[in-house]
């Protein structure tokens, strides 16, 4: 009889493998409210409800209708007529039973005026479909609540835009795509040193020369440079060179000639560990100096900076400038039994290392007037081993981005100048340079003041009362408000002709008496955003009507819930600004705003 399979271990195998139990217990705890489920909330959802959260619920206070048909697979025609939260729910459901579900049948624009104690209850808010003004709100909501994220995903015509929005971010497990091993080479403890020392390279036999750890052929080469050069190790790219030279130098020959050997080839590669300055990165050099680990650490502080003020204790003290030691080594061409000792000289250190962070721990939470061990030993040492890729993400507030008083003009200025372009009628094919990823941002922004305006977005019909239609629209009609509503959201990010005006400003109607310049149907746009805000890209967001197609909705979905994941896990970096995802040119950019 084979061993037993814990079922969830089995259903979550891949990603346990990603994100480990940790990981996925931080999932399996999380509480989501989704604000409406058309295609792209869907989508989103469904793929955290198959990686398992604890529970969702869903606000949208629409009805199954036949455009939803097209667009949802989540909806049927036996739907038609139900309320789209329900039937979601439902369905959702279905692909996960571990997994709780509720709804509420209400516009979520409501629920924000008029219960905002509602979201007090969610570790992650997604927002989807919804407009600047009802967003900023939202987002106020959110962070005052001290516990709610907010993620908000956008699907419109053939453009995607998703950003998250909380006061910092806090990452533990960053897991960069590529990182050096943590050897300490050009830095060795006496143990470490000691154990490269016992090794007689030249009595040993043939064998046991050729599977001596890499580790100890670099210490004793570096221990016979520095005899020869005063104490100092390679500094020179000659020297260098020579360094290696020596490494390989150490070889066995045979008739003269050196023999093969799998563990020199690495020493030899591995040589920059031994004259290569050893470095905090600057991300966690900024976090060590952060005045939340310092100055501003109170008794309410997250564990996080509670553990970054320990290792800055560590790095100031014990550690001599340098963080604690990771404990793991690579695999290496050395004996079983030469590997397992190797690893448990570093694995002591790691856990002296680990030891001395966990003192300046329990100091410091007395400090505090916090409970001595009310920061598990677990806890420090996934810090220990992590010291060297933690990150702290912060996000302005959209009420920070999108006001006069404080939008960052110059960023948004660059954004649109490396999207190139001459602007003007004919100002290329949309998957050209003129098709710029910051003037997309331009226009979904101006596309929300536009319906603020006129109660439809540019382009799209404009219904009239339940169950009488739409009125027909001729994109092309909405292109001048559109440039209008353009120009104003440049003009009060300090990029239009009258810069840094209030959107309220304005008297009468259009928008804000916004169009005083020429050009067809209301100014043209000054300088650089005229060659960004063009045309073609004007006639292509009017032409989408605010559209949801499944296709831009599923590619958002999978992205937002892996960002979704990231949050949750508190592991890998999130998107740190506004993520805008251009399908007609095929790119993503993202605007730190």
């Amino acid at each position: 009889m084979g061993p037993v399979v814990d079922p969830k271990a089995k259903r979550y195998d891949r990603q346990l493998r990603i994100w480990g139990t940790h990981g996925q217990q931080r999932l399996e705890s999380c509480c989501i409210c989704l604000l409406n489920c058309g295609p792209t909330g869907s989508e989103t959802l469904k793929n955290l409800v198959l990686g398992g959260i604890a529970s969702f619920t869903i606000v949208d206070g629409q009805k199954v209708e036949a455009r939803d048909l097209g667009n949802n697979f989540l909806v049927s025609a036996s739907s038609l007529g139900e309320p789209r939260a329900k039937v979601v729910t439902e369905l959702l459901q279905e692909l996960n039973e571990s997994v709780s579900g509720s709804y509420v049948e209400e516009v979520p624009e409501v629920l924000i005026a008029d219960n905002p104690e509602f979201f007090q209850s969610f570790d992650l808010v997604i927002a989807t479909q919804m407009r600047e003004q009802d967003m900023t709100k939202l987002d106020d909501i959110c962070r005052a609540t001290g516990r709610a994220k907010l993620l908000i995903v956008r699907s419109y015509g053939l453009v995607g835009y998703l950003r998250a929005s909380l006061p910092e971010h806090r990452i533990v497990e960053s897991k960069p795509d590529s990182q050096l091993d943590d050897m300490r080479l050009n830095q060795p403890w006496p143990e470490l040193v000691a154990f490269a020392a016992s090794f007689d390279l030249a009595s040993a036999d043939d064998v046991t020369h050729a599977h001596t750890p890499y580790v100890v052929i670099l210490l004793q080469a570096a221990s016979a440079w520095r005899s020869a050069h005063g104490g100092r190790l390679p500094g020179t790219s000659a020297e260098k060179a020579a360094f290696k030279a020596s490494v390989n130098g150490m070889r066995r020959t045979a008739d003269g000639v050196p023999l093969q050997e799998e563990n020199f080839d690495e020493a030899a590669k591995a040589a920059f560990h031994v004259y290569g300055t050893y470095e905090i990165p600057k991300e966690v050099r900024g976090l060590l100096e952060d005045e939340a680990a310092g100055p501003r650490l109170r008794a309410d502080s997250d564990e996080f900076w509670v553990l970054v003020a320990a290792l800055r204790a560590f790095v100031e003290g014990e550690g001599q400038g340098t963080l604690p030691l990771e404990g793991s080594i690579p695999d290496m061409h050395a004996t079983t039994d030469l590997y397992l000792k190797l690893q448990a000289v570093y694995r002591e250190k790691a856990e002296r290392d680990t030891a001395a962070v966990e003192a300046h721990v329990r100091q410091i939470l007395g400090r505090l007037g916090r409970p001595a061990d009310s920061i598990s030993r677990e806890t420090i040492k996934l810090y220990c081993r992590h010291a060297r890729h933690l990150r702290c993400v912060r996000y302005r507030s959209l009420a920070e981005e999108c006001s006069p008083e404080t939008a960052r003009g110059e960023a948004l200025a660059a954004a649109l100048r490396a999207g190139g372009g001459s602007g003007g009628r004919g100002g290329g094919d949309l998957g050209a340079p003129p098709c710029c990823d910051g003037a997309l941002y331009v226009l979904l922004r101006a596309a929300d003041r536009f319906f603020a305006q006129t109660g439809r977005y540019p382009g799209a019909p404009a219904a009239l009362s339940p169950g009488a239609g739409a009125s027909e629209v001729d994109p092309a009609d909405d292109i001048p408000l559109l440039r209008q509503a353009a120009m104003q959201v440049l003009s009060d990010a300090g990029l239009g002709p009258n810069p840094r005006k209030s959107p309220d400003s304005g008297a009468g109607g259009g928008l804000g008496g916004l169009g005083g310049g020429g050009g067809a149907g209301g100014g043209s746009l000054p300088g650089t955003a005229a060659g960004a805000i063009n045309e073609d890209l004007l006639a292509e967001v009017c032409r989408a009507g605010a559209a949801e197609l499944h296709v831009v909705a599923a590619f958002m979905g999978g992205v937002a819930a892996q960002e979704a994941i990231k949050l949750v896990t508190r592991q890998f970096v999130p998107v740190a600004g506004t993520l805008i995802v251009n399908s007609m040119a095929a790119t993503t950019t993202v605007l730190e705003l």
